[in-house]
């Protein structure tokens, strides 16, 4: 009798922890799979912008080459800082979905030991599986902004790995390819493994904790409250929900310890799966998202200083402060010829990672735009509209946008809501009060009005994000736009940079020990005029 009730609950928990164990693994796993799904569509639907939907036909037949290479270059660089195996954009034929033709392909065997030859532009070849041929058709028939495709299992010696694939769309929202991310699941292994080994051990050490209990109690002929701990054993295997305690089920105190053991297990093994499902879940869908935005705002702001060494008629310094891990703020400065000088700054609704990737998107569409040759009012006027036509989020932008003609000094500038720029000239700073257009991806078909400022050799310009003019010390009060302006004149002959440098002392020496709650953004451009010397 002995041996028998020994061996049967042994046997009992051994299968309860199997259950567990297997229940456990399970709901890890596919709550892994879902947040890394999410997290890879993220970085699919990114790198998805980086592509122009209305000159793919283009590069196909060899025209746009310098636009081809520039997204191919954002591709591979963008590749290689995700830690992705491949990206590709396909244009697949509509008839079957059983053929396509490569547009871009981008390999990086570094990141998984794989072996993948990159695909030259024009390549053709059929789709590979019936899975692939319907996910295809999901996503060009507008039935899926998304398609998953799971490979955890493969026996042909590659790793496991998660392929996501979204439209690329033209500007009028047609699906005109698809563009897939191949990224490897490393971490699903490794963060199982820990969880079963400690499902085995508790298991093993709860089995055999129960077998000499069993043992040394049934000279008291216990096995009545023997039999009520293991029925609760297993109901709690086959239901793995947690039970009414079994409290004071005998006399003696040993079976009471025994029932209490299965009653603290129960509790432990059922918030353990809970807690270790929602906090793997978190964790990585945070550091997924914050090395993502981290990546995608340092490779959008120029951050390269002096930023043009090689031209002595004028020189820029800029710098960006988030408030958290990244930001909302950007600046830009670009050459759109050699003539001209493109100047940005832009401050997005919000914080965090949803406010970091809006302003690398409207970054890129400020600088795409005026670099095509458009006026300043036009280029907020076409970037308005792009944002408003995706503006799911029903986020807004701040952006005040100028080009300089290096030639004669000629600023020719627009602001959509930003703060007003300061302006050295006759060796005092001094607030340009210009005319504010309403906010980017506040309305459609809004239009914008330029003014012009007129530069000389000397004159210093001066844009800001409002993190300077509102940071707030300990007593409530804001910095404010006098104190800026002081700082400023404090040294108004200082170089740009250390320009910055001034008014960021003046503001940590007025806010002291109080938090940062806005993101900072300066930038200054001294301007010396055509053939002049440091």
């Amino acid at each position: 009798m002995a041996v028998s009730t020994i061996t049967s609950v042994v046997l009992l928990l051994c299968i309860f922890g199997l259950v567990i164990s297997t229940l456990g693994y399970m709901s890890f796993s596919n709550a892994f799979k879902r947040e890394y799904a999410t997290s890879t569509f993220h970085i699919a639907d990114t790198a998805a912008a980086l592509v122009n939907g209305d000159h793919l036909e283009a590069y196909l037949a060899g025209e746009e080459t310098a636009e081809y290479e520039d997204s191919r270059a954002k591709l591979e660089f963008f590749c290689r800082q995700m830690g992705l195996s491949l990206i590709y954009v396909i244009r697949v034929d509509t008839t079957d979905y059983g053929r396509f033709v490569s547009i871009f392909n981008l390999v990086d065997n570094t990141v998984d030991n794989t072996s993948y030859v990159p695909w030259e532009l024009g390549f053709r070849r059929d789709t590979t599986n019936e899975e692939y041929r319907e996910k295809y058709r999901a996503v060009y028939e507008g039935r899926s902004d998304s398609e998953t495709v799971y490979r955890l299992n493969l026996a042909d010696g590659r790793h496991p790995h998660v392929t996501t694939i979204v439209p690329v769309k033209s500007s009028a929202g047609e699906v005109k390819s698809l563009l897939c991310v191949e990224r490897p699941v490393r971490e699903l292994d490794e963060g199982r493994r820990p969880y079963l080994i400690n499902i085995v051990i508790s298991t093993a050490l709860m089995a055999i904790a129960a077998a000499f209990s069993a043992a040394f109690y049934l000279k008291k002929q216990v096995v009545n409250p023997v039999r009520r701990v293991s029925e609760e054993a297993a109901r709690f295997a086959r239901e793995s929900t947690r039970g009414e305690g079994l409290g004071e089920i005998s006399r003696y105190r040993e079976i009471t310890s025994l029932a209490a053991s299965i009653d603290t297990m129960e509790s432990e093994m059922t918030r353990y799966i809970e807690n270790l499902t929602s906090i793997t879940a978190e964790k990585e869908r945070i550091v997924t998202e914050l090395t993502l935005a981290q990546q995608i705002q340092e490779g959008s702001l120029p951050g390269a200083f002096p930023a043009f060494p090689d031209r002595q008629e004028f020189d820029i310094w800029a710098t960006m402060t988030p408030a958290r891990e990244v930001g909302g703020d950007f600046y830009n400065y670009f050459l759109i010829d050699d003539d001209h000088l493109g100047l940005a700054i832009g401050d997005v609704s919000g914080k965090g990672i949803p406010a970091a990737l809006f302003m690398m998107v409207t970054n890129i569409l400020v600088s795409e735009y005026a670099k095509g040759g458009s006026s300043p009012a036009d280029v907020l006027a076409l970037v308005n509209k792009r944002i408003c036509e995706h503006n799911v989020a029903e986020m807004f932008v701040t952006v005040w946008l100028g080009i300089l003609e290096i030639s004669t000094g000629k600023l020719t500038a627009v602001n959509a809501g930003h703060e007003y720029p300061v302006l050295k000239q006759d060796g005092r700073y001094a607030l340009i009060k210009d005319r504010h257009g309403f906010v980017i991806g506040g309305m459609e078909d809004v239009s914008y009005r330029e003014y012009v400022l007129q530069l000389h050799p000397g004159d210093c310009l001066f844009v800001y994000s409002d993190g300077i003019p509102e940071a707030t010390d300990a007593h409530q009060q804001l910095f404010g736009t006098e104190r800026m302006v002081t700082a400023l004149n404090e040294n108004p002959d200082a170089s740009p940079e250390e320009t910055l440098k001034n008014v960021r002392r003046a503001v940590d020496a007025f806010v002291q020990e109080a938090e940062q709650f806005d993101d900072m953004t300066m930038l200054c451009l001294l301007y010396r005029g055509p053939g002049r010397k440091n």
